[in-house]
């Protein structure tokens, strides 16, 4: 399969206005939510509106809040630069470049998710080094974690997510390599979902997904959800983690929000301590409960690559193609 994900999400809001109806006038002026369940409303609050905190980056991803510090990190994928954002100093480049200097062969060369765990520690999905990253914040120091399975290299790390027992959980499509799943480059057959156990060893979970992506798991880490941004199957799976001889389920299939003008594909994702998985999706974020039943969307106008919680819990951060933006919610996230 041949597409630009990127030009494929990257829809202006007037375009999305266009094609949502007359409800979408005022969504270049504030966030417009579009109801599907009155579970919706315990979640949202109507009378809220995007804060923009920062502009002008290719495509923005991989947010990550720093409760230590106070602080979001996020990437811009093509720029190959993280940024960090605070309330008191707004943002600032984090890491340049945020993934490798080698940039023969790759699309996109730069860090992807990102993912703050412990003190002072924070995970990166590096496209360039096609590996897991931890970083040492107060000195810099990276280390890479892992770089291939069963000999053979990652595609490009896309996004990641630790439990408690430190297993790390994370999607590996081909994204950073020129031509995708044609590039020379690529090694392994699939595109594959792992867990990297705290131990060092590495298992592949999923093999027959065209294009994984978002990850995220559950308040009890029982069940893993997995984004596909597939344009022809743009789907969120669920994967029970208690049964992993069984294969993973359906849980949304995106098709029947999609559409001439609306901008997005299943991607990053997530979870509020409910349960409910806050998803990007075609025309903005979707808000889906643990069952699967999908009570709402927040109309952001761009496509939305990835979104976390952050501050006191209840602030939503998303990254809004070339923008950055956060909400206040009713709920609070895992943090």
């Amino acid at each position: 399969m041949k597409f630009n994900r990127r030009e494929f999400c990257a829809i202006s809001a007037a375009s999305l206005v266009a094609c949502s109806g007359q409800q979408n006038q005022t969504l270049q002026a504030k966030g417009i939510y579009e109801s599907f369940d009155n579970q919706f409303w315990s979640l949202v609050n109507k009378n809220e509106s995007f804060e923009v905190l920062g502009t002008g980056y290719g495509w923005s991803e991989g947010p990550a809040w720093d409760k230590q510090n106070s602080k979001l990190y996020f990437t811009d994928v093509p720029g190959n630069i993280a940024y960090q954002w605070s309330e008191r100093d707004g943002v600032s480049i984090f890491l340049d470049p945020s993934g490798s200097n080698q940039t023969e062969g790759f699309r996109e060369a730069g860090a992807n998710g990102l993912l703050y765990r412990g003190v002072d520690n924070l995970l990166i999905c590096n496209h360039g080094e096609r590996a897991l990253e931890l970083l040492q914040i107060s000195t810099g120091k990276r280390t890479i974690l892992i770089n291939n399975y069963l000999g053979k290299k990652f595609n490009s790390p896309n996004d990641l997510i630790q439990s408690s027992k430190h297993e790390i959980f994370f999607t590996d499509p081909p994204y950073g390599l020129e031509g995708l799943d044609e590039s020379p480059l690529k090694e392994l057959s699939h595109n594959g979902v792992y867990l990297f156990r705290a131990k060092g060893s590495v298992e592949l979970l999923i093999d027959d997904m065209t294009f994984p992506n978002g990850i995220a798991l559950s308040p009890d880490e029982k069940t893993l959800y997995i984004a596909q941004s597939d344009p022809t199957a743009p789907h969120l799976y669920k994967y029970d983690l208690s049964q992993p001889e069984k294969a993973k389920t359906l849980m949304v299939d995106f098709s029947r929000f999609m559409g001439k003008g609306i901008p997005g594909l299943p991607d990053g994702m997530a979870v509020d301590i409910q349960g409910n998985i806050f998803a990007t999706g075609p025309g903005g974020v979707f808000i889906i409960a643990p069952d699967g039943k999908v009570l709402g969307r927040i109309l952001t106008g761009k496509g939305s690559a990835n979104c976390t919680f952050g501050e006191d819990g209840s602030t939503l951060f998303i990254t809004n193609h070339d923008r950055l933006v956060k909400l206040k919610t009713k709920t609070t996230g895992l943090l």
